[in-house]
């Protein structure tokens, strides 16, 4: 003998428990916007499928069985936890859930990053956001391995699998102590500290970033004494407020500089870029994209 092959879907579920709670045919057929009929077939194909009666109908009431009233107490807190799957699953869709894993360098620390970060925690609460400051590891190679989803950097991806945008530029600035004799006004050329001590990374890095650092020297004709390497802005900061010596850096790091030291600002500019993974098509990330090319716009100056 042939037999109907039902397959139970979530709404007949649904259907069942609204029933279960209104114990009207009538009622809970207008309440799911379906004929009764329609709700009397799929109690019935519910029924045949579990292999249990689920409600004792007569023409009077409808009354739960024992089957019927277990199945309504077991289902009632799963549907509960569908309906928050599904909830989030919209969230995930949107962008608005998840985790993105950020990378940057430590010059954008205190400005730029800080107010994206912000921004995010704003539009996005339920988003959870991972930072890193890779120092010894290349950004492209982090997210070419999906260690990184978006990485802030000095130059432009290179990668044909990254893209890669231009956020702003900012300009190098000299810092010096405060206590130093040496102003913006007075500031003639990098000849001015030729004989002082540099706190800065070491010149044979073969990165964008010192390759900068060299054009700049190159071009004032100096061969700058380093006194002391390092690659973390806060340190070099730290050390400057010291009177340890005088260093070059972007010039984003006055957000987070102490006070007794100064800046001086320098005519050359560094950019600043997001790159990440071409093919990376989820919501999340483009609506991260888009806040960070908003955050941006603020500081790009004119």
């Amino acid at each position: 003998m042939h037999k109907t092959d039902h397959r139970m879907e979530l709404q007949q579920i649904r259907n069942f428990l609204t029933l279960a709670q209104e114990l009207h045919f009538w009622n809970t057929a207008e309440k799911v916007y379906i004929t009764q009929s329609a709700l009397s077939r799929q109690i019935k194909a519910l029924e045949e499928e579990l292999g249990v009666t689920l409600f004792e109908r007569n023409k009077r009431r409808v009354k739960l069985t024992e089957a019927g009233a277990f199945l309504r107490d077991k289902w009632l807190p799963m549907m509960d936890e569908i309906s928050r799957i599904h909830r989030q699953a919209q969230r995930i869709h949107e962008g608005a859930y998840g985790t993105i894993s950020i990378g940057y360098p430590g010059s954008v620390t205190y400005g730029f990053l800080q107010e994206l970060i912000a921004s995010i925690d704003q539009l996005f609460p339920d988003l959870k956001v991972e930072l890193f400051e890779p120092t010894d590891i290349s950004f492209e190679q982090l997210l070419l391995n999906y260690q990184m989803d978006i990485a802030f950097r000095r130059d432009p991806a290179v990668n044909p699998a990254l893209q890669s945008i231009w956020l702003y530029s900012e300009h190098f600035a000299l810092i010096v102590p405060k206590s130093h004799p040496l102003t913006q006004e007075n500031f003639t050329g990098l000849q001015d500290v030729k004989d002082e001590k540099f706190i800065t990374s070491g010149l044979h890095h073969n990165t964008f970033y010192v390759s900068n650092l060299r054009q700049i020297f190159d071009h004032y004709g100096v061969n700058p004494n380093i006194h002391i390497e390092s690659d973390f802005g806060g340190v070099i900061l730290s050390l400057i407020s010291r009177g340890l010596g005088v260093s070059i850096l972007p010039s984003s790091y006055s957000f987070s500089a102490p006070p007794n030291v100064r800046f001086i600002t320098l005519p050359f500019q560094v950019d600043l870029h997001v790159i990440w993974r071409r093919e990376d098509n989820r919501p999340v990330l483009h609506n991260v994209l888009r806040e960070v090319q908003q955050v941006a716009g603020k500081f790009k100056t004119t």
